[in-house]
């Protein structure tokens, strides 16, 4: 009885940790420019506070088979809540994401998540207000009743306050926007719309890797494209890689280095493919590519307008629209991999910013693994500006 009495209180500090890490996130990162900011990440904190609860006050079960019942329960809440904790992060952190609820498929982790919370907490509770001497039954009526009530206050107080802030930041466009156009009244393009680059850009590639949830390094690319001609540079530092490296097409010309080299001339078709979201838009978003996007609603990133959408991808295409992943996965055969590409469309009908992740067999990369995973961020702003392309030691 002890033991079990421990363990669902550790099971209750993990919850509690991870409530923690989400209300953190908000009440920092989570500045779209409304009036209720900082209250929805105030609310964000409930949950937290459920959490508290089940750590001061945590189910006690006397059965190996109710016990099971219970680290169920946790342990399906820890599932939903950790992959749905990781995407807020990265997009409220490296993508501007203003909508926080933007559909019903990305408010329904949360949904599920605090509802897990809420009946684990209630069912510590109703042993605490009952007394251990009330029949099983009562106790398990008035936890299940308890855990309902629970989350639906505080998953409707949340919903409420951060929803009521998007509808403020959609009456209230913001002036301007390096993502695209900020009138909320202008049609958006739809996902199975075949979506086009912006005639210039400033672009930014992230790219990583792990294998077995190892490390093997990463990139960031910077550059600028206007029309055909582009350049780039990119600090890279992976397992096969180090160094700089860079490309640059201008008119006929072309140069290209690899990481640790210097410049060198090139031929123009022979890095045509490296130009960052030309290459995206050419290959995983393709006319045959996205006649079957799935929409998940829409957003404000950083007072921009745009529809959230996403596709299915192979290793193959991946390689094509992301080809700066050599550095990364090398010659290795990425064909059988699968993964998704999400992608964010503006009220100019073009590309702004990009998610895309790729998994597949790790010893396609090394040699006995297991699994493997490759992930590229990309953002295309200040989409038709005035951009010069110079050649290298210009």
């Amino acid at each position: 009885m002890r033991t079990r009495f421990i363990a669902t209180r550790l099971l209750a500090i993990i919850l509690a940790g991870m409530w923690a890490a989400a209300g953190g996130l908000l009440l920092i990162w989570y500045r779209p420019g409304g009036p209720a900011d900082l209250l929805v990440g105030i609310c964000a904190l409930v949950p937290l506070g459920i959490a508290a609860a089940a750590v001061a006050w945590p189910p006690v079960v006397r059965g190996p088979a109710s016990y099971r019942v219970i680290v169920g329960l946790a342990a399906a809440t820890g599932i939903v809540l950790i992959p749905t904790i990781g995407a807020m992060g990265q997009q409220l952190m490296g993508h501007g994401l203003q909508t926080l609820l933007p559909s019903p498929e990305a408010a329904y982790p949360w949904a599920l998540a605090i509802l897990g919370t809420s009946l684990f907490t209630a069912i510590g509770l109703s042993r605490r207000i009952l007394g251990a001497e009330a029949s099983r039954t009562r106790r398990l009526t008035v936890a299940a009743g308890g855990g309902l009530l629970l989350a639906a206050v505080s998953g409707g107080l949340i919903a409420s306050v951060a929803i009521a802030n998007d509808l403020t930041l959609a009456s209230t466009p913001a002036g301007a926007s390096r993502f695209g156009p900020t009138d909320p009244n202008l049609a958006l393009p739809h996902c199975d719309d075949a979506p086009a680059a912006g005639p210039s850009a400033s672009l930014e590639l992230q790219l990583s890797g792990t294998i077995d949830r190892a490390s093997i390094g990463g990139a960031r690319v910077r550059g600028v494209r206007s029309g055909s001609d582009f350049r780039w540079s990119a600090d890279v530092a992976t397992v096969s890689a180090l160094g700089l490296a860079g490309a640059v097409r201008l008119g006929s010309n072309a140069w290209l280095r690899d990481p640790g080299a210097g410049w060198n001339p090139a031929n123009p078709a022979q890095i045509d493919g490296q130009s960052l979201d030309l290459a995206v838009v050419d290959f995983a978003l393709s006319p045959a590519q996205v006649a079957s996007a799935e929409e998940l609603g829409t957003a404000y990133v950083e007072g921009a307008h745009a529809r959230h959408c996403r596709v299915a991808v192979d290793g193959a295409t991946f390689r094509r629209a992301f080809p700066e992943v050599n550095w990364l996965a090398g010659n290795a055969d990425l064909s059988p991999w699968r993964g998704e590409v999400e992608y964010w469309l503006f009220a100019d009908d073009q590309v702004g910013d990009v998610v895309a992740w790729l998994e597949g067999a790790g010893f396609a990369i090394r040699e006995g693994a297991i699994q493997g995973r490759l992930d590229a961020l990309l953002t295309a702003t200040y989409r038709g500006g005035s951009f010069t392309i110079s050649a290298p030691g210009n």
